[in-house]
């Protein structure tokens, strides 16, 4: 599939479901890829062993699958971890918080997402800046449950936001979507189901 069609199956999704399932082990995994409604998957697990097979299984149920590739074990912070996802797994993209990978990802035609941890008014300054310079297709910032801070970003940005961590609820997922964000991403079950 080529990267354009690709970025605007992902936007139909989200039109169609603005959430995300995130998943952590195979029982979360099970239950993501039985639900219907959830269009696009979050891989936030695996190893260099098993992601090729998980990722098969998100593929299988007929959903987009997003791999985070900082958390494969067994995968280093290098460029050649992302040509692993695009030459060994059935990918549709990556997520990272490493620029270097985004790069990477976007040279491979894969989806990419840049994940942002706002601990503090620096990182909220390096997502302003760094959009310029990386330009992945989207950016995660977590924790998601901060309206204010993601308008703000959504208004100085015009790369579209994911709201992801600590999303639990009806009314966190409401105030991420209220405040500008296309998405949210949670490994909250029951928030899979509303």
């Amino acid at each position: 599939m080529k990267k354009i069609s690709m970025d605007q199956e992902f936007y139909d999704m989200m039109e169609s479901n603005p959430i995300i399932g995130a998943v952590k082990d195979m029982d979360g995994l099970k239950k993501c890829c039985e639900l219907e409604d959830i269009k696009v998957v979050f891989v936030l697990f695996g190893d260099i062993c098993s992601i090729g097979e998980i990722v098969k299984k998100v593929k299988e149920s007929h959903k987009l699958v997003m791999v985070h590739i900082d958390l494969v074990a067994g995968l280093s912070a290098k460029e050649i971890a992302v040509d692993f996802i695009k030459n060994n797994t059935l990918a549709d993209g990556i997520i990272t918080t490493k620029p270097t990978l985004i790069r990477k990802g976007q040279e491979l035609s894969l989806l990419t997402v840049l994940r942002y941890f706002l601990l503090d008014s620096m990182a909220l300054e390096n997502i302003r800046h760094q959009q310029y310079t990386i330009k992945p297709d989207f950016i995660e910032v977590l924790p998601g449950v901060m309206p204010k801070i993601i308008k703000e970003i959504c208004m100085s940005t015009k790369i579209p936001v994911i709201a992801g961590g600590l999303i639990s609820d009806k009314d966190s997922v409401l105030g991420a979507l209220s405040a500008g964000a296309i998405a949210v991403s949670t490994t909250t079950q029951h928030v899979w189901t509303m």
